[in-house]
């Protein structure tokens, strides 16, 4: 049930820019690099946005018109929106608290909220925020009792879906993260105690939740690791390279709605239909990983158009306002959901940021469809020029 008391929307901040660049002001520099940046020279993460902000719809003004309902099934669950909260790593590092905060939205916006595997958060703990109504993506461990028991502990969770993460066969090559030095917790070199000391808040919160750590893998962990010691750990903990057999196990043990994200091409869309999954989310990583593949909504006209039929084909990477959620709804996602944007707005308003941002996206998209002519979410397609 949403709990209205806390919904908050700061006419101050009419924009995912203008939260972003408050959250600037905010966080330390390594933190905001860490939520900002893509790999490589950054081609694809400006690319998402560049082919998204290219999509054009046709407005219908004198057609019969009763009205704009944003409400959107998925996976059999009534939605009050068709976006959501995408799944980011570390979200702690960039604001203490931020999965528990975003998660809090998400039942009082009643919106989806997918949280990672790599996390600062556990699942257990996200999951009792949400009544189990949370998604879960997946890590997938190269030990495979590890994977059975993460899966378990999912389960035993009463998560229903569990996201399959495809995109990650290496990590990506982020020179903003390299030139940071970043890792977990951040190095205390004299660059990164300044910039922590000139954010005063965020110092405080850290100190006052603790330094940020992975929380779903800590069982996994054998005591105290250095940092060292914990990048080896995590470069040898995940099985990086997803494949049709390891999906296939997963498909026969879970029992809920399995979905597989970081789709880019229609022929790993067939797969992921043949194998059985649920649904998929075409997704580059937000830009993170592949520099010269193809954009989101790129990637989305064509898996849409090969198998929008047989599943539901969700999408995130470069949403950056209702506007954009009606232009890939329209290219043919049920669905799309935003990493960065519900980031800026947790570093920007805090315990408000998730609502604040929830509020604004769902205000922009009923102007988009009202001004369009639209009714229904998936009616998007028929305005696409």
């Amino acid at each position: 049930m949403r709990n209205k008391a806390k919904i908050r929307f700061d006419s101050r901040y009419p924009s995912i820019g203008d939260l972003r660049a408050r959250a600037r002001k905010r966080i330390p520099g390594f933190a905001f690099d860490y939520l900002e940046g893509g790999c490589n020279e950054e081609v694809n993460l400006h690319r998402n946005r560049t082919d998204l902000q290219g999509v054009q719809l046709r407005p219908r003004y004198l057609d019969a018109f009763s009205g704009v309902q944003l409400q959107t099934e998925l996976f059999g669950r009534l939605y009050d929106a068709p976006f959501g909260v995408a799944p980011v790593g570390l979200q702690g590092l960039i604001w203490p608290g931020a999965p528990e905060i975003l998660a809090k939205a998400s039942v009082n916006q009643n919106v989806p909220f997918i949280l990672s595997t790599v996390s600062t958060s556990s699942l257990e703990s996200i999951s009792e925020l949400t009544q189990g109504k949370m998604w879960f993506q997946f890590y997938h461990p190269a030990d495979d009792g590890v994977r059975d028991d993460l899966l378990d502990r999912a389960e035993a969770a009463g998560i229903q879906v569990l996201v399959l993460l495809c995109d990650t066969p290496t990590f990506g090559f982020r020179p903003r993260e390299i030139r940071r030095g970043l890792s977990m917790p951040p190095r205390m070199t004299p660059g990164n105690i300044l910039q922590m000391l000139s954010r005063p808040l965020w110092a405080l919160k850290t100190m006052q939740a603790g330094p940020p750590r992975f929380a779903n893998l800590l069982p996994y962990m054998s005591g105290n690791l250095s940092l060292t010691q914990l990048g080896v750990f995590l470069d040898g903990f995940f099985e990086k390279r997803m494949t049709g057999e390891k999906i296939a196990y997963i498909r026969d043990r879970w029992k809920g709605v399995l979905v597989l994200k970081g789709v880019s091409t229609a022929a790993d869309a067939e797969t992921a239909v043949g194998l059985g999954l649920d649904g998929i989310i075409v997704s580059n990583h937000g830009g993170r990983q592949l520099d010269v593949g193809p954009s989101s909504v790129k990637a989305l006209k064509e898996i849409s158009s090969a198998v929008g039929g047989k599943l539901p084909v969700l999408m995130d990477s470069g949403i950056r306002s209702g506007p954009d959620i009606a232009r890939a709804l329209a290219c043919g996602a049920s669905g799309v959901f935003l990493g960065r944007g519900f980031m800026y707005g947790v570093a920007a308003l805090g315990d408000l940021g998730g609502d604040h941002l929830a509020e604004l996206l769902k205000a922009q998209l009923h102007q988009v469809m009202e001004q369009l002519g639209c009714e229904r979410p998936k009616q998007l397609p028929d305005f696409l020029m």
